[in-house]
């Protein structure tokens, strides 16, 4: 049985708690590994390598960090393949979303080799006279990372390359349910020539979570997550006087008008409800169809959902893996049974599915005829479950965003230009799609929602998280007038 260790000032350190985590290979159902948890112990000594670290780290040139940070984008670019089979292995996507995965987080890597430019302070030269005034940002110091099992990834990519590249040294605590890959990452990052105790690794569950956003020496934290917890983090972080970003969860809505391109809308539907099994924060789970294009839409759905082949995301053949685990598996199946009690209609039940061996497989799940008062749409399912909302009118669909307590991603399908720009401007959703089902940023921009999605006022990568995990310094100062001066620096003399 393989043993994950902790990664402490570039060593890996076995733990002392004595408490450990089964990780699992979600296509078989077997134990892979034994994860280590973090004792409180443990947790301050990644916090105190990364603080001794800090010290040497901040002075540290533009140019080496930005050298550094090439070398790691290089490195995790070479190994996409390999960080993939990782990923899919424990996580349970299919390699193509791994890799896709991996892709979209070495576009945050790429964001971070521009630092130089992101750091550029501003300056006013004799704001009064003979005072310049100028401003800084400067790193904070150590900085947190909790992230969730659905991205092991890429959401640690959202933050450890800008928090680094701005000055910062890093804890990571993965989520315990797919830890390889991120481990991985950090082996290259050593690789990369980053100094040890840039970024340490720690693995566990509320003990180690809860130190991390109460240690004097942690000055901020993100996290990604389920709403509820966002919450607790967020409140309990700040309350210990820490920046925190916190991420929510999601019910994101994709609105489909009369006049969509339906082959259009039926494929991003399908690969925007069902792509990862659903385990994603930006995975549609609701579709608002307007008017009489509600019929044609879910024909065209249902016949695109018979073609998807399910099992073992190692099989190029797969277009959907497992679920991450087995009760999550069963606690999805049993809202396909609470959304019929409530009166859905279940168009394609994903729990008639047969599949062979011990996985957490799930089949796709169709359900129309959902109302807002029923739990399968107010809750975050997380799964391979979208749901149907009939709407007479844009405005009717486009207020179901409104009134929805998530604020993520929204969505519009359509080809009326008018519908589209109001669409975009008045969405309740911190990122909105026009055609497009998921419309994640680049790593260029910045990633958050809104609402219930978001506690805090920070989103996630690009130029929001320079802003992060860096803070602003005004310097004011004055010096004599050169002619004055007691060196002859070739002035003429007042007279």
């Amino acid at each position: 049985m393989q043993k994950i260790h902790h990664l402490i000032n570039g060593q890996s350190v076995p733990s002392t708690s004595g408490r450990t985590s089964p990780v699992f290979n979600p296509a078989t159902g077997a134990q892979s590994a034994e994860l280590d948890l973090a004792s409180i112990e443990e947790v301050d000594a990644a916090v105190a390598a990364a603080k001794t670290a800090f010290d040497e780290w901040r002075q540290v040139s533009l140019a080496r960090r930005t050298k550094l940070m090439f070398a790691f984008r290089n490195l995790v670019d070479a190994n996409t393949d390999e960080i993939a089979k990782r990923l899919t292995a424990e996580h349970g996507k299919v390699l193509s979303d791994a890799a896709g995965e991996v892709a979209r987080g070495l576009e945050n890597i790429e964001f971070a080799c521009g630092i130089a430019e992101q750091l550029k302070g501003t300056y006013n030269e004799n704001a009064s006279t003979g005072v310049d005034v100028y401003t800084v940002r400067q790193p904070l110091g150590v900085v947190a990372g909790i992230t969730p099992f659905n991205f092991p990834v890429m959401v640690p990519l959202w933050t450890i390359p800008n928090a680094i590249a701005c000055g910062n040294t890093y804890v990571l605590k993965p989520s315990e349910k797919d830890p390889s890959a991120p481990m991985f990452l950090a082996e290259l990052f050593h690789e990369a020539g980053f100094p040890d105790g840039v970024l340490n690794v720690l693995h566990g569950d509320k003990v180690a979570v809860d130190r991390l956003l109460e240690h004097p020496d942690v000055k901020a934290a993100s996290f990604v997550g389920s709403t509820p917890i966002a919450k607790y983090v967020y409140e309990t972080g700040t309350s210990h006087g820490k920046r925190v970003q916190a991420l929510g969860g999601a019910k994101n809505h994709m609105v489909v008008l009369p006049d969509a391109d339906l082959e259009l809308a039926a494929d991003s539907a399908v690969s925007a409800a069902y792509g990862s099994a659903g385990e994603r924060c930006m995975a549609i789970s609701v579709v608002a169809a307007v008017g009489d294009i509600a019929d044609p839409l879910i024909d065209a759905i249902s016949v695109r959902m018979e073609k998807l082949s399910i099992g073992d995301g190692t099989n190029p053949d797969s277009e959907m893996g497992p679920l991450v685990t087995r009760e999550h598996c069963d606690k999805v199946a049993d809202y396909v049974g609470v959304g019929a009690d409530e009166g859905a209609t279940i168009v394609v039940d994903g729990r008639e599915k047969q599949f062979d061996g011990d996985g957490f497989f799930l089949g796709t799940t169709l359900l129309d005829n959902v109302t807002t008062d029923m739990k399968v749409y107010q809750d975050e399912i997380f799964g391979p479950v979208l749901s149907v909302v009939r709407c007479e009118t844009y405005t009717e669909a486009r207020d179901l965003i409104s009134n929805n307590q998530y604020g993520n991603g929204a969505a519009i399908f359509t080809r009326d230009g008018g519908a589209a720009r109001d669409f975009q401007e008045n969405a309740d959703a911190g990122m909105v799609g026009i055609n497009v089902p998921i419309p994640v940023p680049v790593g260029y921009h910045s990633f958050g929602g809104w609402g219930d999605s978001l506690f805090g006022d920070t989103a996630m990568y690009g130029p929001e998280g320079v802003r992060f995990f860096t803070r602003p310094k005004a310097l004011t100062s004055r010096w004599p007038d050169p002619s004055t001066s007691s060196v002859n620096l070739g002035f003429p003399t007042n007279t």
